[in-house]
């Protein structure tokens, strides 16, 4: 088996994304800049969802769109992709290499005059809160909170996220059977110490490592 097919036989997740091609800078800047914000990962350029290999026409031309994306649809650019060519069975799959940033947020252009901030979670590109732009703000070698011991309480909440994707203050709520103001304050403390990440951009706000 091929390097790049145990890669694909990992999945989608976190730190890697299959596209079938770049359609244009504005999608594509989602996805490397929540790799960056996050813990960096892989895109494979060639591969549909389901992990098959359909290669690209011309790879010249996606490392093109892949580099305008990164230099001008991405604020602060991200300058450190590595692009790399791989041939399997007659097919070309671009390896783009996305080193996680050290000058977080990034945030990619979505139209004229909007830009976003995004994160990974699971194997999706998720628009983040204003709360978990200022804790990527603070993350650099120094950050101004320290990770701290944590209660009963709190350990739940990392331990149910460890079986599920998100936890909502409801949910949480009901977990530990507590109060909302109790619940509200412990998730927030979570999500300053760099624990869990805060996500307001649907109908009900959630949370996720």
């Amino acid at each position: 088996m091929t390097d790049l097919q145990e890669l694909i036989r990992q999945g989608e997740g976190e730190r890697l994304e299959f596209k079938k091609r770049t359609t244009h800078p504005h999608r594509i800047s989602r996805t490397l800049s929540s790799l960056a914000n996050t813990h960096g990962g892989r895109v494979l350029v060639g591969v549909e969802d389901n992990g098959r290999i359909v290669g690209v026409r011309d790879a010249a031309e996606e490392i093109y769109q892949l580099r305008e994306a990164a230099a001008h649809y991405i604020d602060p650019p991200l300058t450190s992709l590595r692009f790399r060519e791989v041939e399997e069975d007659g097919r070309v799959v671009v390896v783009v290499t996305v080193p996680e940033s050290p000058e977080k947020p990034h945030r990619a252009q979505v139209a004229p005059d909007d830009w976003r901030s995004y994160v990974r979670v699971r194997d999706e590109s998720v628009q983040t809160s204003q709360l978990t732009e200022k804790v990527l703000e603070r993350h650099d070698t120094t950050p101004m909170f320290e990770r701290i011991p944590l209660n009963k309480e709190e350990l739940a909440v990392l331990e149910y996220l460890r079986k599920h994707p998100r936890i909502t203050l409801g949910q949480y709520m009901k977990l530990l059977n507590i109060g909302q103001r109790r619940a509200y304050r412990t998730l927030i403390k979570l999500t300053l110490h760099g624990y869990i990440k805060h996500h307001d951009k649907e109908k009900e706000v959630y949370y996720t490592l």
